[in-house]
């Protein structure tokens, strides 16, 4: 049995978005999911009711701003409302994925920034702190004036890569954004690094690959994102490998947001495997032969005890 110093005044609640990952992580502390009612009036108007004395309470809302992203969304906005205004002693909004990531600069004229604008809401809702895995955009930190733990996936994911004990691996970025993540997976399998130089089209999800940037020929690429979407970006970066004489393709990502077409096109693709965490649920049709969901229940959990006991979180991923 782990003992956690302080656990009776720990609280762990979440929304409609991803109970099944809630229940998991109160597993790990080996306290009970707290009782709360999120529901949906016939008017579409969300309500929340906190079923338990939270006062003076260390408080964790587990909800991930994933499909559907603004009922999700505004369950989180008016959960940490309520615990405000239910006295909690502080709220640490846990937002495994955090949506409209992508939208974080100004990258054509008048358009807005809505991943800060995401930030002010939460922040002006009620929570204290954040805590969420593997951001598409690191700076995305700096929008927020309340402490960010940015947690990683990059551990879960080598570790199952060095379990397969494939030979002649090369790590692929499948875009230029996502190197820096690629060669730390790479460092940790002593793979080379290859990179995907892309372009996107317009605000549609289509991208167009122009080179590769690397030795992969006679190689099983492994293939890094922090998301995949539509997939779109997947498929095109599988055919330009095997093109280049890839010997097989593998996938990895941390978020699995799977709209659209997107497991249409794995289940065509060349693609041997899609290594992905529960982040975001992977359910019903999304649940295929070729995609491995790893748990990230344990990194939550151990995050939020190491939060809720001061403890350093910047340790969990000391080498």
């Amino acid at each position: 049995m782990k003992q956690f110093a302080g656990k009776d005044e720990i609280k762990v609640f979440c929304g409609n978005a991803h109970p099944s990952l809630a229940k998991a992580v109160c597993d790990y502390l080996e306290i009970p999911l707290g009782k709360i009612e999120v529901f949906e009036f016939s008017n579409e108007n969300i309500f929340v009711r906190i079923l338990e004395n939270v006062r003076e309470r260390d408080v964790f809302i587990i909800q991930p701003i994933c499909s559907p992203v603004n009922k999700n969304l505004f369950e989180l906005l008016i959960m940490l409302d309520a615990f405000k205004r239910a006295s909690a002693e502080r709220i640490t909004a846990v937002v495994p994925y955090y949506g409209y990531a992508r939208t974080d600069k100004k990258d054509q004229p008048r358009v807005p920034i809505t991943a800060r604008l995401i930030a002010d809401l939460l922040t002006t809702a009620g929570a204290n702190r954040i805590l969420t895995v593997d951001l598409h955009a690191a700076q995305i930190q700096g929008f927020f004036n309340i402490p960010v733990d940015e947690l990683t996936a990059l551990f879960i994911l080598s570790d199952y890569w060095k379990t397969k004990k494939l030979k002649d691996v090369v790590v692929v970025a499948t875009d230029i954004g996502i190197s820096k993540r690629a060669r730390d997976l790479a460092e940790k399998l002593n793979a080379p690094l290859a990179i995907i130089e892309k372009r996107r089209i317009g605000n549609e999800d289509t991208t167009e690959t122009l080179n590769i940037i690397g030795e992969v020929a006679g190689k099983r690429a492994i293939t890094v994102d922090d998301e995949i979407d539509t997939a779109g970006s997947l498929v095109n970066a599988v055919d330009a490998l095997m093109k280049e004489g890839a010997k097989e393709v593998y996938a990895c990502c941390t978020h699995p947001v799977f709209s659209g077409p997107a497991i249409e096109r794995i289940t065509k693709s060349a693609v041997k495997e899609v290594v992905v965490s529960d982040t975001i649920p992977v359910n019903g049709s999304k649940k295929i032969g070729k995609i491995t969901v790893l748990p990230i229940a344990p990194l939550l959990g151990e995050a939020i005890h190491r939060i809720h006991t001061g403890m350093s979180i910047g340790s969990m991923f000391a080498d």
